[in-house]
């Protein structure tokens, strides 16, 4: 993990809350969506599949993650460097997290609101595009925007995590057909326009080896921050009801 860029942003939190963001937002402002047990959480398997640590080197952290997600069960958590004895590591990779420092935020007069009755058709772009982690209820974590052509959806962007001061820009995709025409750009602002409108600062995540969405972050103003790993584990135990985090 790279050491974390001092960058604005976040209020009077600063940056910290990004280091641990998914616990900050479990424990904050989407506590209401969290599934907690001492110092661990998660979100629900439909909203976002992914869990976190108060202190991933607190071996009673762990515990409590144990006890709250069961024997024999797989889990993503981030950001984690390595898991203790008897969790075995089934996967994972690299994250870049980015925080808006110059970026313009502007409503598009075409971006109209999505909510859970255009989850079917924000599920199929999902599917065509594969910005990243998508349910059926991300919907819920926040606000997303979209741009139809013809009636038929084409673009979306919205919000996903949610630490004390600042909002996640996420889903960020655009139809194969209708790319460069900076569809995903707008989006970006006018979910970024409505972050700033309550005193958040936007920031985002996007995958190393994402070329061509790291250049447009970086183009449109925002800057990397660091870079952290995600786990996807296996508890220890045997599970009685297959399951999955």
């Amino acid at each position: 993990m790279t050491v974390p860029t001092d960058v604005r942003g976040g209020g009077d939190l600063g940056t910290a809350v990004l280091d641990n963001a998914v616990w900050s937002a479990l424990t904050g402002p989407h506590a209401h969506l969290a599934e907690r047990f001492g110092r661990a959480a998660r979100y629900p398997d439909d909203v976002y599949a992914y869990a976190a640590l108060a202190d991933p080197t607190d071996p009673d952290a762990w515990a409590d993650l144990h006890t709250l997600v069961g024997p024999g069960v797989t889990v993503k958590i981030k950001p984690v460097e390595q898991a203790p004895p008897g969790w075995e590591v089934v996967g994972g990779g690299t994250g870049v997290q980015f925080v808006a420092t110059a970026l313009r935020a502007e409503p598009d007069p075409e971006a109209v609101r999505l909510g859970p009755g255009d989850v079917p058709e924000m599920l199929d772009l999902v599917a065509r595009t594969e910005p990243g982690p998508f349910r059926r209820r991300t919907v819920e974590m926040g606000t997303y925007l979209g741009i139809r052509h013809r009636g038929r959806l084409i673009a979306m962007a919205g919000e996903r995590l949610r630490p004390p001061g600042w909002t996640e820009i996420s889903a960020v995709c655009t139809d194969p057909d209708h790319r460069g025409r900076g569809l995903a750009t707008r989006l970006v602002r006018a979910v970024a326009a409505g972050i700033r409108d309550r005193g958040d600062t936007p920031f985002l995540h996007a995958a190393p080896g994402n070329a061509t969405a790291i250049r447009l972050y970086e183009s449109i103003g925002f800057t990397e921050r660091l870079r952290g790993r995600t786990l996807l584990l296996r508890t220890p135990g045997t599970s009685t009801n297959a399951g999955q985090l």
